[in-house]
This record gives C-alpha cells, sequence and structure tokens, in this order.
C-alpha cells in the first residue's frame, strides 16, 4: 500500500545512513515488501554527509517508489542527529526505525509497530532485542559489559538498547530531551516519562556490504557522560502534575 494524495500517512520508517549506497535498494525493497498491504507508511533515509553513491541511489529509487524520502545532512552529525531529523520531518503517528546496512531485517518492522498500535497509549517503545548477533566476539563482548553497566546504573531493564529496530509514538520521542546519544538510552527515558517497554526478538544478520559507519555504545569510554547525565535526569524528574483548565 502507497500513500496517495488524500490518505494520511500512519506510519514512518525512517533510516539513518552514511555512504550505504550498495546496501540501499535491497534494503528499501524488504521494508516495502514487509509493510505493503499492512499501513499506509513511508520511508525516510537520512543521508548523513554521504560521499559515496548514496544520495545518486536514492533518487533513483524515488522515482520509482512514491513513499521513499530523502534528506541530507550538509555534513555527518551521527547517528542520533540523522534519527532525530527523520523523526522531525515523519508524517505518521508511529515511527519505526532500523539501521541502513541491512543487518536489521524488515521483516520484524510489523511486530514492532503492532506493539506500539495495540499498546492502548500505555507504550512508549517497541524495541527490538538481538539474537544470534553477526558481529565479531569482541564487539559483542564490549557490548555485553557495556549494556550490563548501563542497566546497572539506569535500571532500565534492557538487555540490548544497541539493536536500530524499534519503533515508538512520534510525540513521545519529541519529548525527549535531545542529546547526541539519545537513540541508545530511549528505554531508561521512555520509562522515566511513565511509559511501558514491549520487547521483540529479532534475529540478527550480516550486513550486505561496506562497513559500519557508526560507532556503537560498546565504545564505553565515549558514552560515560551520557550515561551520568541520563542519569541525572532520571532522578530529578518531577511528577507531572494534573492541570484542568476552570471556566
Amino acid at each position: 500500500m502507497t500513500p496517495s494524495d488524500t490518505d494520511a500517512v500512519a506510519v514512518s520508517i525512517v533510516v539513518p545512513v552514511r555512504n550505504e549506497a550498495e546496501n540501499v535498494a535491497p534494503l528499501v525493497a524488504e521494508i516495502i515488501s514487509a509493510l505493503d498491504g499492512r499501513w499506509v507508511y513511508e520511508i525516510i533515509y537520512v543521508n548523513d554527509g554521504s560521499t559515496d553513491a548514496t544520495a545518486g541511489r536514492l533518487a533513483d529509487l524515488m522515482k520509482q517508489h512514491r513513499q521513499l524520502r530523502q534528506l541530507k545532512h550538509a555534513n555527518s552529525s551521527g547517528q542520533s542527529a540523522a534519527v532525530r531529523s527523520g523523526v522531525r520531518a515523519a508524517r505518521g503517528a508511529i515511527v519505526a526505525t532500523l539501521d541502513g546496512d541491512g543487518q536489521n531485517n524488515p521483516v520484524f518492522l510489523p511486530d514492532l509497530i503492532a506493539a506500539v498500535e495495540n499498546g492502548g497509549g500505555r507504550v512508549g517503545l517497541a524495541a527490538g532485542q538481538r539474537v544470534g548477533r553477526k558481529d565479531t566476539g569482541f564487539k559483542k563482548l564490549q557490548s555485553r559489559i557495556a549494556n550490563g553497566v548501563r542497566n546497572g546504573i539506569l535500571r532500565d531493564g534492557t538487555r540490548d538498547t544497541g539493536c536500530g529496530l524499534k519503533a515508538f509514538p512520534r510525540e513521545v520521542f519529541m519529548s525527549m530531551p535531545y542529546f547526541d546519544g539519545l537513540h541508545r538510552f530511549l528505554p531508561a527515558l521512555v520509562r522515566r516519562e511513565g511509559f511501558d517497554i514491549a520487547y521483540v526478538d529479532v534475529i540478527d544478520r550480516p550486513r550486505h556490504s561496506g562497513v559500519s559507519n557508526y560507532g556503537f555504545f560498546d565504545r564505553l569510554w565515549i558514552g560515560i557522560m551520557d550515561l551520568a547525565g541520563v542519569w541525572w535526569l532520571i532522578r530529578r524528574k518531577k511528577p507531572t502534575p494534573a492541570v484542568t483548565e476552570v471556566l
């Protein structure tokens, strides 16, 4: 199902990419296959300062697929900035994200979207939890240590915050304080706002081609300041007062 001029977009898929020219076409095809006939949707690729043929490949695909959009950063600003640009531009009430390297399988998008849709307004995030990860043993060890440290401090109840497969109400994401690395702390910040989190097991797979362009939270020394900041935000959270207008 593709949006017409009169259809309201229900779901926006946001894909941050940097130098992923060879991965664009296969992934777009998989997203369309996973979502066609289920929702009126759009696919927003956020081209984060790519220096390869990513922009041209996306431009060609946009001629074939009316639901595909491309946003461009003049310079690479990082994955968090790319995700935020995509969410800000999204027209759907529900936004789902996945990485642009092909490791995140779009077949799991409907389960994530449905978890938010069927959450009765209580679910602020549906988070993919990877099984059978295809990273190197060293990267998996680093990630396990970082996730353990993060969970021990923030108590967010999430074993894998690094998975790019996520879905959430757009308004919940836009209410979050923005900082570089935000996407890695969504579970803790969503819980801070009083929402539930739904978890969906997803199968990891090798990237189609190329090499990783974005760093992982497994580089713990980069994330220490963010971790301390999120801990402070959680500790300083006050109950939202009930407000009524007196007429």
